[in-house]
């Protein structure tokens, strides 16, 4: 019998025990939850999720319930990274009005507690998908899910901004831009190696900035594996990770997502990039454009090469932040020191993407 590599979906999902390196007082922990956390009971268990690589995520059993909590990583961080408390923000603003997101029971900005920020939330029980192939699973299945995926971000898009009570969640208009510096000042701040590729993308992304006039909730990382699928039905039920999330452009958030149809499919992860999509019963990229633009009522989406260099160099710099955390010591889970060898892919797939789209 040969020994065959362990799947993303293994990899990635479930618990394990606490890293040492994220390890907390539990005792402290419970008597906070005691105190700001309606109807806790102990005893406290506290377990580590295996996947993410950015703030630690613990899942917290007790006799009666399980709950969640999220965490900014110990150690020097980046300036605007792991805000904890705008993931809060934006679940307590979300959760009213029927998005799929978790309950969210309280948030704590007292490093004393646990050494830093957190927030706990609801356990929600289902399916975490973490290959977009979805190999276990018919086209119907596959077909069911994707529409699912794609009419929940149409959902989040279409959200009243203010009805949310989120309408200082971020500044209104020229989104790309401030994201462009973003991104650039973060790749520069956790930069390890020179790249060609990206120092041309710093100058021409800012020079060529789309029309940018729209304005609605972003996720900011809207992926099969941040949503939790109902048990057995293609239902998004919750909707994680919201670290990247602010008001901005839906299309940075919609275009993001379509990175999945022009990324190869490696390691069972959510590239669908050669793969028969019309077998597998997964819609192709013109037909999930068709189904967003009906869904937030466009007739049909701008050049989309543009994005597509946006998204890749945006991916470049968050990877490069991570490989950053890598060298100071502070990266929150194994898989995060491949992230730095990804840095010079995604430079040169944003930069074919530019070229394409008008870069001399």
């Amino acid at each position: 019998m040969t020994d065959t590599a362990p799947t993303a979906q293994e990899t990635f999902s479930g618990t394990k025990a606490v890293d040492a390196r994220h390890a907390f007082d539990a005792g402290a922990l419970e008597a906070w939850m005691r105190e700001h956390v309606e109807g806790f009971a102990g005893p406290l268990e506290v377990r580590q999720f295996k996947g993410g690589q950015s703030n630690p995520t613990y899942q917290l059993v007790t006799p009666g319930k399980k709950y969640v909590l999220r965490r900014k990583p110990p150690g020097k961080l980046l300036p605007s990274a792991h805000a904890v408390d705008r993931e809060f923000k934006v679940i307590s603003g979300l959760y009213p009005t029927g998005f799929p997101v978790a309950r969210p029971f309280g948030l704590c900005t007292d490093d004393a507690v646990i050494g830093t920020w957190f927030y706990v939330m609801d356990m929600v029980e289902g399916r975490i998908l973490w290959d977009g192939s979805m190999p276990d699973s018919t086209p119907a299945e596959r077909s069911a899910v994707y529409a699912a995926k794609i009419a929940t971000m149409a959902q989040l898009h279409n959200t009243d901004v203010a009805n949310a009570g989120l309408s200082d969640f971020g500044k209104p208009g020229n989104y790309f831009g401030r994201q462009v510096d973003r991104w650039t000042k973060q790749y520069l701040a956790s930069v390890t190696q020179d790249i060609p590729a990206m120092n041309q993308l710093i100058d021409w992304l800012p020079r060529t900035l789309p029309r940018d006039d729209q304005t609605s909730i972003v996720h900011g990382d809207y992926r099969l594996d941040n949503m939790i699928l109902h048990p057995t039905e293609p239902r998004v039920i919750a909707v994680l990770d919201w670290e990247l999330s602010t008001l901005g452009n839906p299309l940075a958030d919609f275009s993001y997502l379509l990175m999945n149809w022009v990324t190869p499919q490696e390691g069972g992860r959510a590239g669908l990039g050669g793969l028969d999509l019309k077998a597998l019963g997964i819609p192709t990229l013109e037909e999930a454009v068709a189904q967003y633009c009906a869904l937030t009522g466009r007739d049909g989406l701008p050049e989309l090469d543009w994005y597509f260099a946006y998204n890749a160099f945006r991916l470049a710099a968050i990877c490069q932040g991570i490989a950053g955390r890598v060298r100071d010591g502070t990266a929150a889970s194994p898989q995060a020191v491949m992230m730095g060898e990804r840095v010079p892919l995604l430079a040169a797939a944003a930069e074919a993407f530019a070229r394409k789209a008008g870069m001399a």
